[in-house]
């Protein structure tokens, strides 16, 4: 059950919040909890036993490391957390990856290979896996104390809008708001929570689908692709992983504010990045956070000896993320390319681009879109036979050719990526998410969300691409 499918907005949605907001204060967290498990049990109840289980686990194991008064026992148990959880990702998502691997060199010597597993992942394993490990880790380093209620860090975990894909919440960010978020629950939120899921539903629904589905095509072509098209798929890709995953932070996030939780925001108009290390801090913003706090501080971060072991640290931080996304060498090649031009920022093009200004752009989003071919195509080897298309020119064929809803979608997408490097969009933006709303600004943007919701509704029957593409990791 996704959020952009018709069970969830006609069904789930309505019920779930029919029966949130009529329920008392003290109830309303249970209710959560138990929409958050019925919510994943439908797409995964295999695995809804698996998340219950390993919550159970890590909420006793992390009040005992809190309540020992030996340090040695604390690190045992803070390792046995971190292995049971990490173990389990590793399991699920990378064991026949890495098994693989190892077969390609046994095979070379001609000696017995590993045995690959029948193994289905389990939908968020990589974003409840990082949260889980923020909560341990933040008890350890004393930054907070363990949650007294069981419940309360299930819902922590299980909190159905950022459950599946994000936005990674850390522990420190949501342990003040379990008890406090229904003071929250005003009208005002209420209302622009509504608002900003619906928002979120057409950047996937109207936009993403669209941009997606020609993509989708593009990319498929094989042989018969050609390099204007090739170009017009990788920037169509370019779009739809943009419109997909921030329309679905948007819906998370607006989902949140109608229960009163403020959720950190996950994107902030990316590919108006005048760099690389700038399209990081606007891009998967809490994946970002994470990667710094638990990841490249621990490593060291910027209070190291040399400038050779910085320059490392930051290339293996974005060697991980690109691992993070997947099991496949496309994902981790991704990171490394990306870390690349983060240590080349860092060693001298960052002067260079200061002085372009908002000009930049143009040298951020075309290595950010060649990057995400790599992303697309997952193996190396048809990310390098798109990349010859590319850029050795091969005339096109009668294969794909653009229709009037693909050109119309991919101007109004391009107009919305680019659309803050104004003043004016920027200004116009910034009053949309984050302004205070007058009543008439109320009654604009209540009829334009309707539209929206209805317009959605109506693609959604008529059409059936409609994944999330964050969904896998």
């Amino acid at each position: 059950m996704t959020f952009s499918s018709l069970i969830f907005i006609f069904c789930f949605f309505p019920v779930f919040f029919a029966v949130y907001f009529a329920v008392r204060k003290d109830y309303k967290n249970l209710c959560i909890l138990a929409g958050s498990i019925l919510f994943y049990a439908w797409g995964a109840p295999r695995f809804i036993f698996v998340i219950l289980g390993t919550t159970a686990l890590d909420f006793y194991v992390v009040r005992a490391m809190a309540a020992s008064a030996r340090l040695l026992n604390k690190r045992l148990l803070l390792g046995f957390s971190l292995a049971i959880n990490l173990g389990l990702l590793f399991y699920f998502k990378y064991f026949n990856f890495f098994a693989d691997s190892v077969n390609v060199v046994l095979d070379k010597f001609h000696l017995t290979t590993l045995p690959l597993m029948n193994l289905v992942l389990p939908i968020g394993i990589s974003f409840y896996t990082f949260e889980t490990i923020t909560y341990v880790v933040d008890v350890y380093r004393g930054a907070h104390k363990p949650m007294s209620r069981f419940w309360d860090y299930q819902l922590y975990i299980l909190l159905f809008p950022k459950l599946i894909a994000g936005p990674i919440i850390q522990y420190h960010d949501f342990a003040s708001q379990v008890a406090g978020h229904t003071d929250n629950e005003t009208s005002e939120n209420i209302l622009r929570g509504f608002y900003r899921f619906c928002i979120g539903l057409g950047k996937k629904v109207l936009i993403a689908n669209v941009v997606g589905s020609a993509a989708d095509e593009i990319f498929a072509l094989g042989e018969n692709l050609g390099t204007v098209t090739a170009w017009i798929g990788a920037v169509s890709y370019s779009f739809q992983i943009y419109f997909d995953f921030s329309g679905y932070s948007d819906m998370a996030i607006g989902m949140g504010r109608m229960m009163g939780f403020r959720f950190p925001e996950n994107f902030d108009s990316p590919y108006c990045a005048t760099s690389i290390t700038g399209f990081w801090r606007k891009w998967h913003i809490t994946l970002g956070a994470w990667m710094r706090n638990y990841l490249y501080i621990p490593l060291g971060g910027n209070r190291v000896n040399t400038r050779t072991r910085l320059y490392f640290n930051l290339w293996l931080v974005f060697l991980l993320s690109g691992l993070w996304h997947g099991a496949a060498w496309g994902f981790i090649i991704w990171g490394a390319y990306h870390g690349v031009f983060l240590v080349l920022e860092r060693m001298f093009l960052g002067r260079f681009l200061t002085r372009l200004g908002k000009w930049a752009v143009l040298y951020t989003f075309p290595v950010v879109v060649i990057g995400w071919v790599f992303f697309r195509a997952e193996h190396f080897a048809p990310a390098m036979r798109y990349f010859e298309t590319l850029f050795v020119y091969r005339p096109d064929s009668m294969y794909w050719r653009p229709d009037t809803e693909f050109m119309v979608v991919a101007a109004i997408s391009c107009m919305f990526s680019f659309f803050a490097l104004t003043r004016v969009g920027l200004k116009v933006q910034d009053k949309i998410f984050f302004g205070q709303y007058t009543l008439r600004l109320h009654y604009l943007i209540s009829f334009t969300c309707i539209v929206i919701l209805l317009l959605s509704a109506g693609r959604i029957t008529t059409s059936t691409f409609n994944p999330f593409i964050y969904f896998r990791f």
